[in-house]
Parts: C-alpha cells; structure tokens; sequence
C-alpha cells in the first residue's frame, strides 16, 4: 500500500474554547467486557473521537460504560411508578465515573418496525406540517390532529377528530388474502388444513378452532356450511371458554391480518416473511390512494397542494415549495419548519420524503434520522454519543456530517464519536485509541491526545492513517454476466446494466443514489446469490456465535463421546443448565417497581451450566472453558467441520469473537461479518455484500479485501455495495449510480474498471477517488 498525506479532510472549524482542567468526564477503573481497568480523562464541550479495531473496547468504554451509567442515573431519578416502565440497566463495571453529564445515544440502530411511524413523525416534521395546514389550509377542517393518520375520526361525531383513512385504518395500503395458502381445504382441522406458520395442529392456535364450538374439527373444510366457512375465516371476536379458561375466538383472516400484516415486512421472521409474501398482496389504498388520510384531511389545501402532496414530495422539493408560502400569522411555525426541512438537506437526506416508512431506512440513514432532532434542540451541555455517524456515507457527504458534529459541539455540548474513518478523526479536538488489538487482546488506552500525536505515534491506527490503497495494475476478466434490464424500482430510471461474473464488482454512489435498488431489488432473483447484509441476528439473549454457527453442536457431540454421556448435558438451554440460573449465568431480581438487577451467579460463577456438567472435559477443558474461547483459541483445539467455520470467522475478521458471548452484543459489521463466514461455504455463487467495512478499522480493511479476492479466486462472483475508497480501488469493475440522490439519482453515470473511473472523473465518486489515490 502507498502512502499519502491526507490532503482531502478539513480540520476543525473552529477553536473551542479552552476547558478548565477540572472540566472533564473522568473514568476510573473500567472493566465492562474486556476493558483492563481503563483509566482516562475526555474534556467536555469538545469532540473527542474513540479509535481502534473492532473489538477493542471503544463502544465497552462509550457506550456500556458513559452512557450507561448516565442514563442509569437519569433514570433513577423518576419516581418509581414511572421507572417501571423504563429500560432496566445495571451499573457499569467502573470504579469511578465524575462529571458526566445526560447522554443523547445517536446510533444505527433501525427505527422500529412500527408500520404507522414514517420520517416525518419520527422528527416532528409532520407534526410542524400538520400544524400549518391546521392554520392555512382552505377549508378549514379542524386542528392539527384532522390531518393525523393514526387519529380515528369518532363514528357519528359532529366534531372533526382525527385524519385516519377508514379503509386502511392509516396504513395506506390494503391486502388481498389469498385463502388458498392458508389452508388446505380438502383437510379437516384436526388433519392438519390450517397452512400458517405457527398452526400447529396440537397448539394453541388451531385448538382454539378445534374446540370452540363453532366448527367440525374432523369435517373438510371444503365440506363446510356457508356459516361454518363465515365463522372459520371471518368470526368477530367472541369469548369461549377452553377447558375453564377464558379465550378469545376470531376468525383466520382477520386473526392474521392483526398478527403478521399489520407489521412491518422488514420485522418478520424470514419464514413468516415468505409465507406472507406468497399469501399477500399489499396494494394502494383504494380510497385514499396511499395517503393514509381521509377525504376531509385531503380536501384542504395550501395553494393546491394538500398535506398529503406535501408529505409525498422529496425533501428538497418541500423545501422549495414551503419557501413560496407567504403567511405572516404563522412566522415563527414557518421559519421552524423550514430549519426542520434544511437539517434533512444539509444532512444529506434531500432526497426521502417525509411520508417514507421509517423502517425502511438503512441504519445509517436511521441515524442521520435521528440527528434531526438534535439540530435545533435548545438543550445544551449535553453529551451526544455516535456510532460510526459515516456509515454509508459517500465520501462526498462526509464533509456535511463532519460540519453538523461541530455544529453540535460549539453550541456547547461534548460529543462522543465512535469511527474509523479519517475524514472525521481529522476534526478531533481529542482522540482517545484503544487497542492494541481484540477481545482479550485489546481494552487499554493506547493513545490520548491530538491528531497530530495521533498520526506520529506509533499505534496501529497511528500507522494506518495515512495509508491509501493503490489502484490495481490489472483486473480479472468476466466470466459472464448478470442482465437487468429496465429497472425500475424506487428511484431507478429504467436501468439497464450487465454485472461481470467471476470477478469483484464495486456498486457506489451517494446515499440515495439507487445502489441498494438497483442490486437488492434484481440480483437475488438470479441462481446461486447469497445476500449477506447487516440486518439483526434472530435469536434470544441465550444464542451466541457458537449456537449460530453451528460450531456448539460439534463440541457438545465431542464431549459427549468423549466422557460417555448425552450430548444435551453440555447445553446451558438443556440438561445442563445451572439450577440455579436456569442457564443464563445471572440471577436476574425483579425489585417490583423499581428496575431488575442482574448479578453473577455465585453457583456456577457466570458460566451457565451446573457443576455436574462441568466435571467433564475434553483434552482438559470443560464446556465453559471452552466457551470463554477466542474464535481463534477455539480453532487450534476442534477439528472436522467446527474446525473449519471458525477458520471463516477468522477469515472475515472475527477471530476475537468468544464462542459463548451473547448475538446482541455483536454490532452490524460483525453480524453481517458472521453471517458471511457461514455463507462462505458455498462455491460457485454470486455474492451480495453491502458495506461490509462497516464497524472496520482501517488495519482491517486489508483483510477485507485479502477475503473477498479469496472468495473470487474460488470461482465465486462478488457484487459490493460500498463507499469506502480501498474497496473501490480494489476492485475489477465499478458501477457508479448518480448523479445525485432520490429523483436526481437512479441512472448509471459511470461503468468500468477503478483506474479508468480516475481518469475519467465526471462523476463524485471520481473525484473523490482521485484525490485518495493522490491523482489531482
């Protein structure tokens, strides 16, 4: 690798003012997961940025150990009838934290799966929307609450109350069932004929059909009555009594419709996602044509446009249209509404609209999302923490989300900023670099300071952060290719494209560009494609990597056969769970109003698993050993199979990854990086990776791409979704959609090789490359 001074970063905007030598958040002694009794001190009212490789111990020290104890404080100061309601956290392993201040916790996490929640209610822009329209429009149809969607007009009520759509109930859309996959007609209850994933014929479910009194449990559907059929599917609730207990029968259709589609898509199991994609058809309500709203809330206008045009325009359109909007009555709502509208622009999400499901968003536009509301608080001296706030960003939006976290910190507040990228520790007023490496290998202080100190240390983020990647000499040739022709999904224009197979393609562009539409919305439709994203892992707090992977399965056969005993013995959800602790390692003590508490529990010491089961070993190890192990201890003592999937986790990164630690700890970048060590069994398949440098350091996107050529050079095609320049270098071929976001975007601008993209450079993403590689 070359390298180059960084010659495309800014520094701060500004000098903050000098911190008086006692105004600091002060860390004593922290110990949450793998951090060695971490001493450090952050002055307040600056931006300080936490670096080093993926588990080192940055989010441990920001996250589980500041923020947690703030919030922990905050919360303890409610009474107690309100605490019970609240997230229940424990204390921090920390022996001393001072002058901590409210933490705003901005992180990638999605928005929820709340079908009835869109960008526009998750910022209060909507409801600054509302609000006008409650005073300008023509004519007059009530207050603000008439043009809500999730507000019900009152049955036979002479005064307007809410603006929800009576046909949809607010959803904007409306399902066709197709009955013929939820049952199977030519059986009879008790035989099995209700299709629905989770109707098991001995559960719950289905007895409440079986034993209601309604229906024949051993009559053919096909066999029923015209009322047999009408309670079977369509049955308003209606108490039944079930063996002395109280139950509520309702019909399948609208049972169903409450339990799986009146949620958001993206939420379902995939299972359960499949099954209603094949029973359901979700199409524009027909009254209110999508809008959600009803008749009396479309009918009133502000110069032609109603509310729900309003909300259907992308973001830069709204802004263009609320600036021809003249109303002295209303200057301070319009002004505040305006500001709202600009924060989206600046933050770079011109291009959503304020009626966009929120569920729908990447993380990364979640977060910026998130961001909104900040912007124009009147809080001040506050601690704003962020997870990686780039995450897919384009390297020409970067500078916009540099300029807001400054805009955060002069206004008086600290700011916390968890990242990897350059361009934004480049603005530190103070850095703070754990390390050296991961897991049991990192949580020590390796570097305090500026970034200059930074950069002439001698830290493995130090080292790299100057380093760029060099343009590839010569690229691999195509093997074939994938054919879309006329996309058009989202903001695509028609696209039409071939994606080279056998080789590394790059997908890029700004956010909103159309890449995930383009890729997302066709390539899985093609043979052999394993999509590997970020999406959360299911599974309870009992599933770990081992349990993911498949790898426990492996050690628990080996144990067993090798002490001659059952294999569920060393399972912590089985036989062998702590008695105690019921498996879960902690005593958890509801304190009745107050929050629960979690401790250790002192019989199996936190391991999970009885004192019997762990008598026996396996080449001197006993099964909570062996779980405590590294991804990369636990590859020198298996063998066969187990012995391979931890050589892919290892692959991709994840070596410091233990075998027993919870699924809900890992962040996006190492879900999305295990569930690619699992993929990466199959030869012979085309690849769809998006932004898998997220959560990497800049050490570790070397690894990256030593993986993605291995999984090339095995015969496999790999298509990536990416902003990060390394990658783009890297790869054979690039196709770079633009040339803006939203309606300005969804065309392809550019298709080639990295080398040829540089020197072309009519596009952003060329551009940016140039300047990484050193070419301008």
């Amino acid at each position: 690798m070359a390298e180059h001074e960084i010659t495309d970063v800014d520094g701060p905007a500004s000098d903050p003012p000098i911190a008086d030598a006692h105004d600091v958040i002060r860390v004593i002694g922290a110990r949450e997961n793998n951090l060695k009794g971490v001493d450090v001190e952050i002055p307040k009212r600056r931006l300080t940025v936490f670096t080093g490789v993926s588990g080192s111990g940055k989010s441990s020290l920001v996250f589980g150990t500041i923020a947690t104890e703030s919030q922990r404080l905050i919360n303890e100061t409610y009474p107690t009838f309100v605490q019970q309601f609240m997230a229940q956290l424990s204390r921090p392993e920390v022996d001393g934290l001072e002058n901590i201040s409210p933490a705003i916790i901005v992180d990638q996490e999605r928005m929820g799966a709340n079908a009835r929640s869109t960008v526009g209610t998750a910022t209060d822009a909507y409801a600054m929307l509302r609000l006008l329209f409650s005073r300008l429009g023509e004519p007059r149809v009530g207050s603000p609450q008439a043009f809500s969607f999730n507000i019900p007009t009152v049955p036979g009520s002479d005064v307007v109350t809410g603006g929800m759509c009576s046909r949809c109930e607010g959803l904007g859309e409306v399902s066709d069932v197709d009955l013929d996959e939820l049952f199977d007609s030519s059986k009879s209850l008790a035989e099995g004929a209700i299709t629905v994933p989770g109707y098991n014929v001995d559960g719950w479910m289905v007895r409440i059909f079986t034993e209601s009194g309604f229906l024949d449990a051993a009559k053919p559907i096909a066999q029923y009555t015209e009322q047999e059929r009408a309670d079977f599917l369509y049955k308003e609730p209606t108490k039944v009594k079930l063996q002395n207990m109280n139950m509520t029968y309702e019909g399948l259709v609208p049972k169903i419709t409450k339990s799986f589609l009146q949620k958001d898509r993206e939420a379902l199991q995939p299972h359960i996602r499949a099954f209603v994609d094949r029973a359901v058809k979700f199409l524009p309500c027909p009254e209110c044509g999508g809008s959600r709203l009803n008749e009396g809330a479309r009918s009133c206008r502000i110069g032609g446009v109603n509310i729900a045009d309003a909300a259907a325009m992308q973001i830069t359109d709204l802004a263009a249209w609320l600036d021809t909007i003249d109303a002295t009555t209303v200057g301070p709502l319009l002004s505040g509404l305006r500001k709202v509208i600009a924060s989206f622009v600046d933050i770079g999400l011109g291009y959503l609209s304020l009626d966009r499901s929120s569920g729908t968003l990447s993380g990364g536009e979640a977060q910026r999302t998130k961001m909104i509301r900040h912007l124009g608080s009147a809080l001040t001296d506050v601690t704003y923490v962020f997870d990686e706030p780039t995450a897919g960003l384009h390297p020409h939006d970067i500078q916009r989300m540099n300029d807001l976290l400054l805009l955060l910190r002069d206004k008086g507040n600290t700011v916390l900023v968890v990242e990897h990228k350059p361009e934004v520790i480049a603005i530190a007023d103070h850095v703070v670099d754990l390390g050296p490496h991961a897991g049991s290998r990192g949580g020590r202080i390796m570097y305090e300071g500026d970034v200059a100190g930074l950069r002439a240390s001698d830290t493995l983020t130090g080292r790299h952060l100057d380093h760029r990647a060099a343009l590839k000499t010569s690229t691999r040739p195509a093997t074939g290719a994938l054919q879309i022709r006329g996309a058009t999904q989202h903001n695509l224009t028609g696209v039409d494209v071939d994606i080279p197979l056998g080789v590394l393609t790059v997908v890029t562009g700004v956010a909103g560009s159309g890449k995930s539409s383009l890729i997302h919305g066709n390539v899985p439709s093609f043979d052999d494609v394993v999509v590997v994203d970020q999406s959360p892992i299911k599974g309870s707090r009992r599933s770990s990597p081992a349990t993911y992977t498949g790898v426990l399965d492996a050690i628990r056969t080996a144990f067993a056969k090798a002490n001659g005993v059952k294999a569920s013995l060393f399972s912590a959800n089985s036989e062998g769970a702590c008695p105690a602790c019921k498996g879960l390692g902690v005593i958890i003590t509801n304190l009745g109003y107050t929050q629960s508490v979690e401790t250790r529990c002192e019989v199996c010491e936190g391991s999970g698993f009885s004192e019997a089961v762990l008598e026996y070993t396996l080449d001197g190890r006993n099964i909570a050993e062996v779980l405590a192990m590294s991804a990369e201890e636990a590859h020198g003592f298996t063998t066969g199979p187990a012995k391979t999937t931890l050589g892919r986790m290892i692959d991709v990164g994840l070596g410091y990854i233990t075998l027993g630690q919870a699924l809900n700890s890992l962040s996006g970048g190492e879900r999305q990086r295990l569930k690619l060590a699992i993929a990466m069994a199959k030869k012979g398949a085309v690849y769809v990776l998006d932004e898998p440098t997220t959560g990497l350091h800049l050490a570790d996107v070397d690894n990256l791409l030593a993986l993605l050529d291995r999984l090339v050079d095995a015969g496999n095609s790999v298509i990536v979704i990416e902003h990060h320049q390394a990658v783009m270098t890297h790869a054979d071929h690039i196709i770079d959609l633009g040339p803006g976001a939203g309606r300005d975007g969804g065309r392809i601008v550019f298709e080639g090789t990295p080398a040829a993209l540089v020197a072309d450079r009519s596009t952003l993403t060329g551009e940016h490359l140039a300047r990484y590689v050193g070419a301008v």
